[in-house]
């Protein structure tokens, strides 16, 4: 299997491409811009494009997400919960300063329990609300692998004082579906570094004690 992961955009978004060498098919998670550089390493690494998974959808980790779908013709994927948040584009990116990019609805819904990803390294959707409404996480259970987006960061959580935020909500989302996790489960972050769900159980101020 091919993992890679690199910050991409202003606000340094992980974008993730997870890729199988046999099948020759890749998935994207977060494409939130340079969907250049995003498609050359599809291109050099030989694979073809399955599905564009987006954990939620703020303009860092959406933003490229149509411009990769007509550049591959995959798919995007993503909760209904975020729609509302997805159709105020432009207004995120006034927030930022930057150019709105051009949004289309998800083709599929990243509803919680369906499972996503290649066939060789499937992903169960975790719907993990309070960053935003429509907020999923990825756990590849074959790699002890997940994708938290902006739920869940090494040392903190995600923040809750945008529009579809709620502290409660995210709290119990981590602690009612990641900490259940084991600890040894990798935990890539939509930013920063990444950590493990045992590292964060043990560490994370927000967390001690859950």
């Amino acid at each position: 299997m091919i993992l890679e992961t690199f910050p991409v955009g202003p606000l340094q978004c992980n974008c993730t491409i997870l890729g199988d060498e046999a099948a020759g098919e890749a998935i994207v998670i977060d494409p939130g811009e340079e969907v250049g550089r995003i498609h050359r390493r599809l291109t050099e690494l030989g694979l073809k494009l399955k599905q564009i998974l987006i954990t939620h959808a703020h303009i860092d980790h959406v933003g490229g997400a149509l411009r990769l779908k007509r550049l591959t013709g995959a798919p995007i994927l993503l909760n209904e919960n975020d729609l509302a948040l997805l159709q105020m584009m432009e207004q995120q990116a006034a927030w930022l300063g930057v150019a709105s990019p051009e949004t289309a609805p998800p083709d599929e819904h990243l509803a919680d329990g369906l499972t996503v990803g290649l066939d060789a390294c499937p992903a169960q959707v975790l719907h993990t609300p309070g960053h935003t409404q429509g907020s999923v996480c990825l756990h590849f259970a074959p790699l002890k692998l997940l994708i938290a987006g902006d739920t869940l960061f090494a040392g903190s959580i995600g923040r809750t004082d945008l529009p579809g935020g709620n502290f409660d909500q995210i709290m119990d989302s981590i602690h009612s579906r990641l900490l259940r996790l084991p600890d040894e489960t990798r935990v890539l972050p939509g930013h920063g570094p990444a950590t493990t769900i045992g590292a964060e159980r043990r560490n994370n101020p927000f967390l001690r004690g859950m």
